[in-house]
């Protein structure tokens, strides 16, 4: 029948809201996996959202006794339900159960009642007992009996009380006031102990379930002789009200007993009666001689508001007479329990990107005082980005603003929860939230650029500077890596030049570097970090390859190949000072490793007879020619640089002394003369007059037309146009006489053209007759002075020749477009797009007459500066329009020796022209060549059957 009771119980177990709490029941001593109701479907949460919202039992008693089924939302048993020993005696047993889900996170709190089972017999306490009564006791006399104790509660608990038959006692039944029964018995009949000295009786407890359960003990009355006055107290109950503080030791109060009889009839001794508690024994004390009560242990108003203490007071007669008072005890609350703060939840680490108003913990807070002393405030520790949210004892912890791993990393929150007791009670916990990273800082470099300076023909694997990039994130966030970004240079992936170690941002060398080939290599260097997705910075890091004195100076001229260039002839009558040859030589290394010196070796057949320029390289005589001096001069010049250590080349030159003069005056008769001797010379000579004439004029008309439709703009024309020019180059063009000087045999040596403007030094262009070939080389040089001027400091480099419309000379010719001093037209802009190439690689030789040369340039300014100088003429002979200018632009080179002189520094141009078997040599320079629009002069016309010289 009791199974059919439970079973009943649990179908009625239902839930209801309690204070906005859901409530269940359910019955002591069910199996486990029993369901004691639906969470999900009560909280409103669908099934299928359980996993994702980890729907879980928050508190460890919760998890002790219960679990959750995510597959239906079931609250089920999971440990065996003793209410008896979760509750004891207390008429309600309730277990609070914290329900927790995430994504959002909520806390739930949920009540479950234990139903009371009767699974227990009452019993006893002893189950025989022994009562004297005097056979004087009158009739109604009443006799306490022990209380017979049940687990149970409720309809379970004892409900009655029965004693077996006999004639001398009866029993009642009496009902305390939290509902206890207490049996006793009472005498219907005299005793007589001469008729039954002994009376055996047995006592039975029943309680109410169903079915009932009983227990027995057995009673011995004894009848004693007279002792016919029991001890009387002097209140029946009384009553005291204690604080729970009071402290041990303590007198609660004295209880007092009096008794009419005398000797050991009348003689009191107190002793706590048969129905005080376990509980009060603990806590209290009675001395059996003064009848104090006093506190033995702690009292707490949390557990027990209330006792009753049962004192019994006997006397020493024989047999013995009692008597028996009730004491109240009434615990009153005190303030002495501090708030207990309870983590239900707590997220940690706490993601930086966490936005505001994020839930990251949860917090229980309770006081186990009353009143006042049991409410509750939490406070938090200011200075931190986050806040309380509270509902009744509940409470959030709540981010307030945007988080930054990189400013804080970790914060130290400390919760201060504080009672409303006088004086009040707090309690702190204290919470270290870290605060974890997300890749939102980019790596950044510790220089906006990097600059690394590399001497040439260094060994591969050198290194070239140390990149460095610092990232402020945390972990794999901050762990870079450095690469090289893809690239070509000189049709050759950048990465065969240099090597970055990716771990330590090493920047090392690939190759041998050759400054002749590179001077300057941008490498942009990419770092990124290690985070998802990765984020990326770059910077530029600008190799410097630095030049080394590798190359010795080169000589153009004389050539080495003596059937090349025959003996340069010297007249006997020629004057100290003389010009007999100039010595042309380059040098591919730059700065000051390209500067040449010159001078005269002590093996040369007379060392006193010639003096060579120091920087010019120009031989002349140092004295006049004697008889007896040989008629071939073996002269050795040495080439040196102006590296450390120095390199030098040894040039020779023959030099051959003739009676003729070359200096004769021209014959008409002796021009006749050649031109007989020489008909091919004189044809070709008119026929290249005629064919240039007329293209000059076709030029000249097409200038003039361009010239004068362009008037009218507001942009300076940059473009050569002399003969329409109202500047000095205008009478530079119109003062120019051409003349034509004879050998001594009537042969055309040379065609002169002078250019004379009023203000400045004659400037010649010859055509000349070389001794050693039979046929004469034949060059129109075209003037176009336009002055350009490219500043010294503007570090321009040269990639594209055919972009380069006019670069910066230093001739001597003057400052004004013709050398006149007059003002300076407008700069033509260098192409943005400069670098040098391969093959421009400028050296020196000196050009400047005798030892007024001057110093050496002083600084790279003025190196680059003269390596577009030489450029300019190196791309004037490369495209085949090369024209001779006196001036500050081109340099005049013919194209003869323009492809020779590749990009070689040089202080001066004019010793670049030089006519073997002449002796004219330029005094000045101006001009600037039109890379666009100059028309082409017709470059060199040679007959043929002679070996082309370039």
């Amino acid at each position: 029948a009791w199974k059919w009771q439970v079973l009943s119980l649990f179908l009625l177990c239902g839930w209801g809201w309690g204070s906005g709490q859901i409530h269940y029941s359910v019955v002591e001593e069910s199996e486990l996996g029993t369901v004691v109701g639906n969470v999900a479907r009560d909280l409103g949460l669908k099934v299928e959202e359980l996993p994702g919202r980890r729907l879980r039992l928050g508190s460890e008693e919760s998890l002790h006794y219960f679990a959750v089924r995510l597959d239906s939302g079931a609250l089920v048993v999971s440990q065996r339900l003793d209410r008896e020993r979760l509750c004891g005696a207390a008429a309600s047993c309730v277990l609070w159960v914290q329900v927790v889900t995430e994504n959002p996170l909520q806390l739930f709190r949920l009540e479950v009642e234990i139903l009371d089972l009767n699974d227990n017999s009452p019993s006893f306490p002893t189950a025989h007992r022994t009562l004297r009564i005097a056979e004087s006791a009158t009739v109604a006399a009443r006799f306490p009996l022990e209380s017979a104790q049940d687990p149970d509660v409720g309809t379970n608990a004892v409900s009655s009380y029965r004693l077996s038959p006999n004639s001398h006692f009866s029993l009642d039944v009496k009902q305390q006031p939290d509902g206890k029964l207490f049996p006793e018995l009472v005498l219907e009949r005299a005793l007589d102990r001469e008729e039954q000295p002994e009376v055996q009786l047995v006592l039975t407890a029943v309680d109410g379930g169903s079915p009932a359960r009983s227990g027995t003990a057995q009673i011995t009355v004894q009848v004693l002789d007279v002792n016919d006055n029991a001890p009387t107290f002097d209140h029946t109950t009384y009553k005291v009200k204690v604080p729970e503080n009071t402290p041990v030791g303590a007198v609660l109060l004295r209880v007092n007993a009096s008794d009419p009889d005398e000797g050991p009839n009348g003689e009191t001794q107190y002793s706590f009666g048969v129905h005080t508690s376990d509980a009060v024994r603990r806590l209290f004390t009675l001395d059996p001689r003064s009848g104090e009560v006093r506190v033995r242990g702690a009292l707490d108003f949390e557990e027990s508001r209330f006792y009753e203490i049962y004192v019994r007071a006997h006397d020493g007669g024989v047999p013995e007479m009692e008597g028996n008072c009730v004491l109240q005890v009434q615990v009153e609350d005190a303030n002495d329990n501090p708030p207990e703060v309870l983590l239900t939840s707590l997220l940690n680490p706490v993601p930086e990107d966490t936005p505001p108003e994020t839930v990251v913990g949860l917090f229980n807070v309770r006081d186990r005082d009353s009143g006042a002393n049991g409410d509750v405030s939490l406070e938090i520790s200011p200075d931190v980005p986050f806040v309380i949210r509270s509902l009744q004892n509940h409470f959030s912890l709540v981010t307030q603003k945007s988080l930054d791993r990189e400013s804080t990393s970790q914060y130290t929150v400390v919760l201060i929860a504080k009672d409303g007791g006088s004086p009040a009670l707090t309690t702190t916990l204290t919470l270290l939230l870290n605060i974890s990273d997300v890749n939102d800082n980019p790596p950044r470099f510790s220089q906006p650029s990097y600059d690394a300076f590399l001497q040439e023909n260094n060994p591969p694997g050198s290194l070239l500077c140390t990149v460095s990039a610092s990232d402020p994130d945390d972990g794999d966030n901050s762990r870079l890596v450095y690469s090289i970004e893809g690239g070509q240079v000189q049709d050759a992936p950048i990465s065969s030049f240099v090597h970055i170690n990716p771990d330590n941002g090493n920047l090392y060398a690939q190759r041998t570097f050759d400054f002749e080939l590179l001077q300057v290599l941008p490498v942009s260097v990419v770092v990124r970090d290690s985070g998802s997705p990765p984020l990326y910075a770059n910077v530029t890091v600008y190799i410097f390859v630095l030049d080394q004195n590798d190359h010795p100076p080169t000589i153009l001229h004389p050539a080495s190949d003596s059937d090349v260039l025959a003996p340069h002839r010297v007249p006997l009558s020629a004057p100290p000072g003389y010009l007999v040859a100039k010595v042309t030589a380059v040098d591919a290394d730059a700065g000051h490793n390209a500067w040449l010196s010159y001078r005269l070796l002590p093996q040369s057949t007379d060392p006193s007879l010639f003096h060579v320029s120091l920087y010019t390289g120009e031989v002349r005589t140092a004295r006049a020619f004697q008889d007896s001096d040989m008629a071939v001069q073996q002269l050795a010049v040495l080439v040196t640089d102006n590296g450390d250590p120095p390199l030098s080349t040894t040039a020779t030159i023959t030099v051959a002394l003739e009676e003729a003069a070359l200096e004769e005056s021209f014959k008409p008769q002796d021009f006749l003369a050649g031109a007989k001797e020489k008909p091919d010379l004189t044809f070709y000579l008119i026929i290249a007059l005629a064919a240039v004439s007329t293209v000059a004029l076709a030029t000249v008309t097409l200038l003039a037309a361009r010239c004068l439709r362009r008037r009218g703009r507001a942009a300076v024309s940059p473009y050569c146009c002399c003969w329409l020019s109202d500047s000095p180059s205008r009478d530079f063009c119109k003062h120019s006489s051409p003349k034509l000087q004879l050998s001594s045999d009537g042969t055309l040596k040379y065609m002169e053209v002078t250019l004379r403007p009023t203000d400045s030094p004659s400037r010649r262009y010859s055509t000349c007759y070389s001794p050693g070939s039979e046929r004469s080389d034949f060059t129109f040089l075209r003037p176009c002075p336009t002055p350009a001027t490219l500043p010294r400091d503007s570090g321009v480099f040269l990639r594209d020749r055919g972009q380069v419309s006019g670069v910066a000379g230093t001739g001597s010719g003057g400052a004004g477009p013709a050398g006149g001093g007059g003002a300076a037209a407008p700069q033509a802009q260098p192409n943005t797009d400069w670098r040098f190439s391969q093959t421009q690689r400028p050296g020196t030789s000196g050009s400047q007459n005798g030892e007024e040369a001057g110093a050496w340039p002083n600084n790279q300014f003025d190196t680059e500066m003269l390596q577009a100088m030489i450029l300019a003429s190196a791309n004037e002979a490369a495209d085949g329009n090369s024209t001779l200018g006196g001036g500050n632009g081109t340099m005049g080179l013919s194209a003869r020796y323009g492809p020779q002189f590749t990009l070689q520094h040089v202080p001066d141009y004019r010793q670049n022209v030089y006519i073997p078997g002449s002796n004219a040599t330029l005094t000045s320079a101006g001009g600037k060549r039109d890379a666009k629009n100059a028309a082409p002069a017709g470059g060199n016309k040679k007959k043929s059957g002679k070996k082309e010289k370039k």
